[in-house]
């Protein structure tokens, strides 16, 4: 199983697993920082990124996404998360942790630029545009966003939460008629 590790820093545990598995059958490392060694030197705001479509079966992200991107800015937010979609492959998993708001850590972090949420999750998915647009108060961003993640996994760990989302493909978007992988 192929694994890209994303914001790696200097660690390469794996922190979260579907398996309980502890070791990596073949990473990849991404890191903005060349002195980290990593097997890609990246900047996670440029896109697209440096990958095949369908390259990974997991993305990992541990306490990294808090990083890039602007709280409010939806258009770098639906972005990001196109490109993870488009290099995992059909039902990859997204596999992070992320400091839970009203943790000290998720502001107190001078690098932290916006925080990332469980209820963000929903915007992610296709299929909850169709059960929530016109029933709640969810902004429908279909017209720029067509990926499509479930979340299969959230458990909250103060100061952090864990989670694990499912690449969905090809898209459930209205408009594709599945035509977009």
């Amino acid at each position: 199983m192929k694994s890209l590790l994303i914001g790696c820093g200097s660690r390469r545990d794996r922190m979260v697993s579907l398996d309980g598995s502890k070791e990596w059958d073949e990473l990849v490392t991404l890191d903005i920082n060349i002195d980290h060694k990593p097997d890609v030197v990246w900047d996670l705001e440029d896109f697209p990124l440096p990958f095949k479509s369908d390259e990974f079966d997991e993305i990992h992200a541990y306490e990294v996404l808090e990083h890039t991107g602007r709280q409010g800015d939806w258009r770098f937010f639906f972005r990001q998360w196109s490109e993870f979609w488009r290099i995992l492959k059909p039902n990859g998993f997204f596999i992070g942790t992320s400091p839970l708001w009203m943790n000290a850590w998720a502001w107190g972090d001078p690098g932290h630029t916006r925080t990332v949420q469980p209820e963000n999750f929903v915007f992610l998915s296709q299929h909850q545009y169709e059960v929530q647009i016109g029933k709640t108060p969810m902004t429908d961003y279909r017209q720029w966003y067509w990926a499509d993640f479930e979340t299969r996994f959230v458990e909250p760990h103060d100061p952090s939460f864990a989670f694990v989302l499912q690449a969905i493909k090809p898209t459930r978007h209205p408009l594709t008629g599945g035509s977009r992988q």
